[in-house]
């Protein structure tokens, strides 16, 4: 059996689900524009030049879950889905995880996208497990704090190994390891399996795959 592992934004998704989240609930008018538009640009900066802080980009993402109910939070991701993911994910990206469903592998997203606004989206893949920061919760509503280790850099290894240890598995028990992602901030877990692709990589990312002679493709 493989173990076939996603990145989501700008890998699956032509586009940062993370990102459009904050985008569509200052749409909403649920974020204020002056004050988010700018905050959520920056932290997207931070992130694609590698020095995000990724707790206090917590604080930032996950603070509106804490101020809203879980029936009005669904009934938003649900519109959110329809017209903000769905027009991002491409028929090329839908192909690719067919073909790793089809053949049997253990198949995965692993995102440091928080799973309240990752979940619905593996799901419209047909992808069973996800791996991603988990939004901590009492009493059925969100706290605004993550839960356990953050699905970021080295942190997604932790987070994988975990939920292989869950299921009775480690990384021995697979004939290949697979990990598609678009971003150097994966390197960690790309240096892991034993078959990293590059997807319509960042800049540092391609230089890195081109000399490690990793494949490099394109779901665009």
């Amino acid at each position: 059996m493989k173990l076939v592992l996603f990145d989501l934004d700008n890998t699956l998704l032509a586009g940062d689900s993370d990102f459009e989240w904050a985008q569509f609930l200052i749409s909403k008018g649920v974020l204020d524009q002056e004050v988010h538009a700018a905050r959520n640009q920056e932290f997207y900066d931070h992130y694609k030049a590698g020095t995000l802080d990724i707790h206090a980009f917590l604080d930032f993402q996950l603070a509106p879950l804490a101020r809203h109910g879980r029936e009005e939070l669904d009934a938003w991701h649900r519109e959110f889905l329809a017209s903000h993911i769905r027009p991002m994910i491409g028929a090329p990206a839908r192909a690719l995880v067919q073909r790793h469903l089809d053949e049997g592998a253990l198949t995965a997203i692993v995102t440091a996208t928080n799973s309240f606004v990752t979940g619905p989206i593996a799901r419209e893949f047909g992808i069973e497990h996800l791996v991603a920061t988990i939004p901590a919760c009492e009493n059925g509503r969100f706290t605004g704090k993550p839960r356990g280790t953050p699905s970021f850099k080295e942190g997604k290894i932790e987070r994988v190994e975990a939920w292989l240890e869950s299921l009775g598995f480690w990384w021995g028990s697979f004939e290949s390891s697979h990990f598609y992602s678009d971003s150097h901030n994966d390197l960690p877990l790309l240096d892991r399996v034993s078959a990293p692709v590059a997807v319509d990589p960042d800049d540092t990312l391609r230089r890195h795959a081109e000399r490690r002679g990793w494949p490099v493709i394109s779901l665009r």
